[in-house]
C-alpha cells in the first residue's frame, strides 16, 4: 500500500487539482515578504505570466508600487529554487484593490508604539501662581504615579 504523500502527491499532478498546487506557490511567495506586506495583501494569483496581486487596504497600492521589481524577483527565484513552483514564469505585476481582508490566519503585528518602564518618580516642585497650570502639573503627576505601577 501506498503512503499519504505519494496518494497527494500524485493526484497534485492531475490538471484539475493544478490550482492546490498554485496555492502552494502563492502562500510561499506571501511568506517570503514583510510581515508589513504580507498584511497588505488579500490574495496573488498567476495568469498568462502576469502575477497580480489584490491589496485588502485602497493605502497600500502607492507604497506597493515601488516594489513591483522586488515582487517579480521573489516570484522568479521561488519558480528558480522550488520545484513544485517551476511553472510560475512572471513578466509582469498588476496591483488591485480588493474588498477582501488579508488572508494570514494570526499576521504578525509589529507594534510601533515604545514600551517602557517610567522612569520618573513625580517628585518635583510645582512653582506656578497660575491655578490652572498647578492643577495640569498635578495632572501629570498623577499619570506618571499611574505608569510607575
Amino acid at each position: 500500500m501506498q503512503g499519504s504523500d505519494i496518494i497527494v502527491a500524485n493526484l497534485l499532478k492531475k490538471p484539475h487539482y493544478k490550482r492546490i498546487s498554485k496555492s502552494y506557490c502563492y502562500n510561499k511567495f506571501i511568506d517570503s515578504l514583510s510581515p508589513k506586506y504580507q498584511k497588505a495583501i488579500g490574495f496573488v494569483y498567476v495568469k498568462e505570466k502576469t502575477l497580480f496581486i489584490a491589496l485588502s487596504h485602497p493605502g497600500f497600492k502607492m507604497e506597493l508600487n515601488y516594489h513591483l521589481d522586488s515582487f517579480k524577483y521573489n516570484i522568479n527565484i521561488l519558480q528558480k529554487y522550488d520545484k513544485k513552483c517551476s511553472d510560475m514564469i512572471v513578466d509582469k505585476v498588476i496591483l488591485f484593490n480588493s474588498n477582501k481582508k488579508t488572508i494570514l490566519k494570526n499576521p504578525k503585528i509589529l507594534s510601533t508604539v515604545p514600551y517602557y518602564k517610567e522612569l520618573s518618580y513625580a517628585f518635583f516642585d510645582i512653582n506656578s501662581k497660575d491655578s490652572e497650570i498647578s492643577e495640569k502639573f498635578e495632572n501629570i503627576k498623577r499619570a506618571i504615579s499611574c505608569n510607575r505601577r
